[in-house]
């Protein structure tokens, strides 16, 4: 707008922040809005506030994308439209996303953490750059952020998304398996439980890993089974009886050179 290049810097500052708070509130749960900031050029100006915005324009453009991404996730139309992999703006957006979460150090990486998460259905197989730094993320310090990091990963390696195998093979990878089974055995239980969700899905899904195999996960899943905060939690009583299952299915039968390996 030609009336405002004259605006001081602090004065177009603080409208940016005050767009992009509105953007954020109004884009929560609506998929009209939604789509209305998708088919604008909002998402690549997003992009752009993320890498070079003020802080408080930073934080607001995080938290609008992570409320786009949440509605674009239950939305096949709007995911599809707006959050195409070869799309220029839906790969600024994942670029810029990465970087945050890379470097592992602002009030920006969870909701980051929760855009990668939302927009786990529209990665490609062989798109596994965000796997490694959100694996990284699970031995944070932070229960809350080894939390956000599960539960973004198991929206890629569950079985709703039709790559989970391959997102579980590049979660193991990544070395994935042994945070999960620290966070199991001695995290909290805010991220002992998604953690336990996505070690399951991961065994459910490669039960023939040799990592898997190593990491004696089979006795983590044991174990787990026996806990009392198992007792109220159904879906996940059932989701853990069928990755053990799997699993004493795939080691018991193994070939012998895998046995033989695992005995050297």
């Amino acid at each position: 707008m030609k009336g405002r290049e004259s605006e001081d810097p602090e004065t177009k500052a603080s409208m940016k922040e005050m767009a992009a708070r509105a953007l954020w509130h109004l884009a929560k749960g609506n998929v009209a809005i939604c789509r209305s900031i998708t088919e604008s050029r909002a998402l690549l100006c997003f992009a752009v506030l993320l890498e070079k915005g003020p802080e408080a324009v930073q934080y607001n453009s995080a938290m609008a994308l992570m409320e786009i991404t949440a509605v674009a996730e239950k939305d096949a139309e709007l995911r599809k439209s707006a959050f195409k992999p070869n799309s220029l703006a839906c790969k600024a957006v994942v670029d810029q996303v990465l970087k945050i979460i890379e470097k592992a150090d602002s009030d920006l990486l969870i909701p980051c953490v929760r855009v990668i998460g939302n927009l786990a259905r529209t990665f490609k197989a062989t798109e596994t750059r965000m796997i490694g730094p959100l694996v990284k993320l699970l031995d944070e310090r932070e229960a809350e952020v080894s939390r956000e990091a599960s539960i973004a990963l198991k929206k890629f390696a569950g079985s709703e998304n039709y790559l989970h195998v391959d997102h579980s093979k590049a979660i193991i990878n990544a070395g994935g398996a042994k945070h999960l089974i620290q966070l199991v055995y001695f995290g909290e239980q805010m991220v002992q439980i998604p953690a336990l969700v996505l070690l399951s899905y991961i065994a459910l899904h490669v039960p023939d890993s040799e990592e898997l195999a190593l990491a004696e996960v089979l006795g983590v899943l044991e174990w787990a089974s026996k806990q009392s905060f198992m007792q109220h939690d159904e879906t996940l009583e059932t989701l853990l009886q069928e990755a053990k299952s799997r699993l004493e299915l795939y080691q018991s039968r193994g070939s012998r050179g895998f046995h033989h390996k695992l005995h050297q």
